[in-house]
């Protein structure tokens, strides 16, 4: 028996009957390759025993009516319920689990779900993101990406979780060019990749996706690359962003993500750009870290970039916290020590950190790029912060085992430049509602003793060296030094370093 007549006897539930649903089930008639589409399984008691195009609607869905299936180690289920809550997520999730379902895929929430179209290929395997949490709200892609129509939009750092992220909607957007720009070759192929797929399967619209390799410490060919594109909007995520390996690489850290975003903001104020929005963090909010205080001096570059713009042109930040499933956070860090047999690995037992998925941040990212002002600092609601240890005990009890008796947690103790709670904003800076769900507006102040450009003064002969049209020194690639510059321009990480027996 060959491959593809074994995929055709596989049978596939879809879970929700409703436009997604049905949908799903046209796409994989069409396609023949994944098998057929056993029945749906629905909660409306008006279609509960009917057909739609040939298929059964079988229901409520609950354990009871997934256990009738007498489900097969080849069996699928695709819930396609895009509107639905955390909360009903987790408990279809159980159901199946219960019932013997080992294949469970998901479609993307409903702000990824645009125009009525769902397609098979935006489905994925089910994950713990998919039902831990608060349910992410809904914000109508097509409305609020309606000023990137017919525009070029740059995204820097294209192949991370945030930025792919945002290419992936963007697609929706209408944008005449998608500019993919990221340093690392691998990660902007496969992003690449992926969106030339989902629009060759109709997802999106038919932008122009341009792969970029380059390096955001070069300046002129920054400047090369922005005045070449004629980027209307630019979305700047590409940074360094592991704490404690900055802490380990000062210097690097400083040079990359400080004097790289230097270069993009003076480029794209130079080439006239529309709209520049940085993504920014809570480690920027009284840095205990390098990576902090480099962000934090972001968020300072794109303030003083908006004082020097036109009335053409606006220059923002979105600060949030941290989000669920990116490239080297605990949730994939989580997931494979659980594959390995653990332990899992927990810094300490009070622990705690604002979360929110990558779909639920980029989307209001991407809003707040259309309705922010020039100057304009914005702030993501995260709602409440999340226990590190509970969180660990819930991926694994959602892998199907037993936390302590399965699966061993072991706590490891706080890492270089890592606090217990991330504070999202200072007191002084207020967050004031604004008229647009979980997007809050910031007063800006000042975190540090010395202005802007002296600091940076200091700091570009050890970032720089000669590229800063000096001699190399001895103070170029001065970790130490670095670090003591920081720690007297920026009281929290002076304090945060005396207080770990750093200075």
């Amino acid at each position: 028996m060959n491959s593809n007549s074994k995929k055709s006897e596989t049978r596939l539930y879809i879970i929700g009957a409703g436009f997604a649903g049905q949908m799903i089930a046209t796409d994989i008639k069409r396609k023949k390759i994944f098998g057929h589409v056993a029945a749906f399984l629905d909660d409306d008691k008006s279609i509960i025993g009917t057909e739609i195009d040939g298929i059964p609607v079988f229901g409520p869905v609950n354990s009871n009516t997934v256990s009738l299936l007498k489900c097969s180690s080849d069996d699928q289920a695709i819930i396609a319920m895009p509107s639905a809550s955390v909360t009903r997520i987790r408990t279809i999730f159980e159901a199946l689990s219960k019932n013997g379902f080992t294949h469970i895929k998901i479609l993307p929430s409903i702000s990824q779900v645009v125009n009525g179209t769902a397609h098979l290929i935006q489905a994925r395997e089910i994950n713990p993101l998919d039902i831990l949490g608060r349910t992410p709200i809904v914000i109508q892609l097509t409305q609020s990406l309606s000023y990137l129509r017919g525009k070029r939009v740059l995204i820097t750092g294209a192949g991370g979780s945030i930025g792919s992220e945002l290419a992936r909607q963007l697609l929706s957007g209408g944008a005449e060019r998608l500019y993919l720009f990221g340093h690392g070759e691998n990660s902007i192929y496969q992003i690449d990749r992926e969106l030339r797929l989902l629009q060759s399967e109709g997802v999106g619209e038919k932008a122009v996706i341009v792969p970029i390799i380059g390096d955001m410490k070069d300046r002129e060919y920054i400047k090369y690359i922005i005045s070449r594109t004629h980027c209307n909007v630019i979305f700047h995520c590409a940074a360094y962003k592991h704490v404690p390996m900055m802490e380990e690489n000062p210097v690097a850290a400083i040079e990359n993500n400080v004097f790289g975003t230097k270069n993009i903001l003076d480029a794209a104020l130079e080439s006239n750009v529309d709209r520049f929005v940085l993504i920014s963090t809570d480690k920027a909010v009284q840095p205990v870290s390098v990576y902090g205080i480099s962000k934090m001096l972001c968020e300072k570059l794109v303030l003083d970039a908006s004082q020097k713009a036109n009335n053409n042109q606006s220059f923002m930040f979105v600060r949030f916290g941290n989000v669920l499933g990116s490239r080297g956070s605990i949730l994939p860090l989580f997931m494979n020590q659980i594959k390995n047999g653990g332990p899992v690995t927990v810094t300490d037992r009070d622990m705690e950190r604002y979360f929110m998925t990558i779909p639920e941040a980029c989307s209001l990212v991407l809003q707040a790029g259309g309705v922010g002002k020039n100057g304009v600092s914005y702030l993501l609601d995260m709602g409440t912060p999340i226990n590190i240890l509970e969180l660990a005990e819930q991926i694994i009890r959602f892998s199907g085992f037993e936390p302590y008796k399965d699966i061993d947690i072991k706590i490891t103790g706080i890492r270089k430049g890592e606090r217990l709670v991330e504070p999202l904003w200072l007191p002084e800076e207020h967050p004031t509602p604004t008229q647009y769900t979980k997007l809050l507006q910031l007063q800006n102040i000042s975190q540090m003793k010395i202005s802007l450009s002296d600091l940076l003064d200091k700091l570009a002969p050890i970032c720089l060296g000669s590229k800063y049209n000096e001699p190399i020194t001895q103070e170029y690639r001065n970790g130490t030094l670095l670090k003591q510059i920081l720690s007297e321009a920026v009281p929290s990480y002076y304090d945060f370093l005396k207080e770990t027996a750093g200075v």
